[in-house]
């Protein structure tokens, strides 16, 4: 269902009234990003495993808090509120257009190698029809002028950043678990739906709040 453009200007004066200080927006902008959200199965999975990778005590690895691991499928960077409830006018419209899709989530690695790791990634067997559905997200993103991504859709779920500082142990540790568990299997799901996201940058980590929500309302042919 989505969500009205009044209860988006809801949220976006609550973001930007003194509840998150550190962002500093104009009322009527905001950083968002499109995404599909995990099933609690795999967000189970994915924080045992993070979990695996903190008891190796790397001090420069940034992990992502589980609730916020996600499958990103277009960044729209700062962009204005009237933009963003035209966008999500043509998003629902768009969604009808798919059924819901199955995806395995599995394998591991990093970027750009699990030699010199700087994000740490968890991979998903992608499939023609979420390939279709990014291509659809990223033609109505340019039809509010956002840009089309240069790079190829590379679906992955992000677990952790590796800061500068890293020592050459910590790589060498780092480098030789992601090699090991590379062909992990962590679990199946469905995306019935994708979601707009609110992203404020907080010194504490990021917080993601759901603007609106897009269901994947077609059926098979």
């Amino acid at each position: 269902m989505i969500v009205h453009s009044y209860h988006i200007d809801r949220l976006f004066r609550a973001a930007y009234t003194g509840q998150n200080k550190n962002v500093e927006l104009p009322v009527d902008v905001i950083r968002a990003f499109i995404a599909i959200e995990l099933s609690p199965d795999i967000r189970l999975q994915l924080g045992q495993l993070i979990q695996k990778f903190r008891a190796l005590r790397i001090q420069a690895v940034r992990w992502v808090a589980v609730e916020n691991i996600h499958l990103t499928l277009k960044f729209l960077g700062d962009t204005n509120r009237t933009d963003l409830d035209k966008l999500s006018i043509i998003l629902l419209s768009r969604s009808a257009e798919f059924s819901p899709i199955p995806f395995q989530v599995g394998g591991m690695g990093a970027f750009p190698n699990n030699r010199k790791p700087r994000v740490v990634w968890v991979g998903l067997q992608t499939s023609a029809a979420l390939q279709q559905l990014q291509s659809a997200i990223e033609d109505a993103a340019t039809q509010i002028g956002i840009p089309t991504e240069e790079r190829g859709f590379s679906p992955h779920l992000t677990l952790g950043r590796v800061r500068n500082d890293v020592s050459p142990a910590d790589l060498q540790t780092l480098g030789s678990a992601l090699t090991a568990m590379q062909a992990s299997d962590f679990g199946f799901m469905t995306a019935a739906s994708f979601t707009l996201f609110r992203s404020d940058l907080r010194q504490q980590g990021a917080l993601y709040t759901p603007l609106a929500h897009f269901p994947l309302t077609g059926s098979d042919k």
